[in-house]
């Protein structure tokens, strides 16, 4: 173990040439360095957090959500049939034309009627728009309080308008308690997103989410433990800056405020598309690998840094292609269908073409149209951001 502890915290990989963990450690009076062992401090407050979350749904979301007459439930209930459940559990959802028709002459039931308690069962297991509405208003308002504590607080350090100044004297940068703050708490947040994302609104995209929280947990960390605080604090702004428009346009869809979702989603997308596109590689890319090149030179874990934030770059070209195309059709049809970067989510009964010919693939019974025949009339249906960031 002391091995492999002095393996993981080589000198030589976290910090600049000619310096040490010691140079770090004792500080003149007055003065701190970010620790590794500041990172688990992230844990209790991250299950905080959680607990918050907890109370601000039950009296705060709910209740809002009650106001704008957004009902717990409304799916229909699926007739019990012992031999239906066992195929739904236990073999397929989306049962195809053949079992169809198999299970037809089993049951004497006609073939729409089956699918119409398929369409149903997997409709019960759906979480209910109170259910969603609540949780896009939690990440809404942390989103925004946590965009605008960092806007605050960006607005008083030097490194904003300079951003040279994020490598002058680097890694002898103090910690004060503002920075210590931000970070902590981003850290925090995202660790509860962890926890919460097994009791979430389940999705296709549990396990890309998964791994994208992992990995900003890692990127926050990392920058943390070997002081790269202040470029850190750009890096969390400029994607803090656009996710509570997104939650913002859910909540709307939810309260089915079709024009307001409209408006707030074309928002997101301008938003998104020019912090991601524009401010991110040429203000915070530039400082990262060039300006950071010229005044510290490159070391092992600054290659790998920013690796990690080129592949964030990758991302944000795939997203706000994605995001491009459905804010067009919004604006050229006066409506958003869905988001393409994550699972659907339908807010009421699937349109399922009951009608069609049941030995066709069931897939095509399945999937929405673009014609905003998803569900939902046309309203926005948007999976959770696993980048978001």
């Amino acid at each position: 173990m002391a091995a492999l502890t002095a393996w993981f915290w080589n000198e030589r990989f976290w910090l600049p040439h000619n310096v040490t963990w010691a140079d770090l450690a004792d500080p003149e009076p007055g003065v701190e360095y970010p620790k590794a062992g500041h990172v688990l401090s992230a844990l209790p407050l991250a299950l905080g957090i959680f607990a918050v979350r907890i109370l601000f749904e039950r009296f705060i979301a709910r209740p809002c959500a009650f106001l704008l007459r957004i009902q717990a439930s409304g799916h229909r209930i699926a007739q019990p049939n012992t031999i239906l459940e066992k195929v739904f559990t236990s073999i397929t959802k989306y049962p195809d034309g053949r079992r169809l028709e198999g299970l037809s002459k089993q049951l004497d039931w006609d073939v729409i009627k089956i699918q119409r308690w398929f369409r149903h069962r997997r409709n019960q297991d759906k979480p209910s728009l109170l259910t969603k509405f609540c949780e896009s208003m939690w990440r809404f308002t942390f989103y925004l309080y946590i965009f605008i504590y960092g806007v605050r607080f960006l607005l008083q350090t030097p490194w904003l308008w300079d951003t040279r100044q994020c490598w002058y004297n680097y890694p002898y940068q103090t910690l004060t308690p503002g920075l210590y703050y931000y970070y902590i708490t981003e850290l925090a947040f995202y660790w509860s997103l962890m926890f919460s994302q097994f009791t979430d609104i389940k999705r296709k995209d549990f396990l890309i989410m998964f791994v994208h929280h992992m990995a900003t947990i890692g990127l926050i960390s990392f920058s943390y433990v070997n002081n790269m605080l202040r470029v850190g604090t750009l890096v969390m702004c400029v994607h803090d800056a656009s996710d509570f428009l997104l939650e913002a346009a859910k909540m709307a869809n939810y309260a089915k405020y079709q024009h307001l979702c409209d408006m707030l989603f074309v928002g997101f997308a301008m938003v998104f598309v020019g912090t991601r596109l524009g401010i991110y590689p040429l203000w915070v890319l530039n400082t990262t690998l060039f300006e950071s090149w010229e005044i510290i030179g490159p070391y092992p874990s600054w290659w790998l840094f920013n690796a990690l934030l080129l592949v964030l770059q990758v991302l944000h070209v795939i997203w706000s292609y994605l995001i491009l195309r459905i804010a067009f059709k919004a604006l050229s049809r006066g409506k958003v269908s869905k988001d393409d970067r994550s699972d659907i989510e339908s807010s009421s009964d699937e349109d399922e073409q009951v009608g069609k010919d049941p030995r066709k693939p069931a897939a095509i019974h399945r999937h929405p149209t673009t014609k905003g025949e998803n569900g939902t009339n046309g309203h926005l249906t948007l999976g959770t951001w696993a980048q978001e960031h």
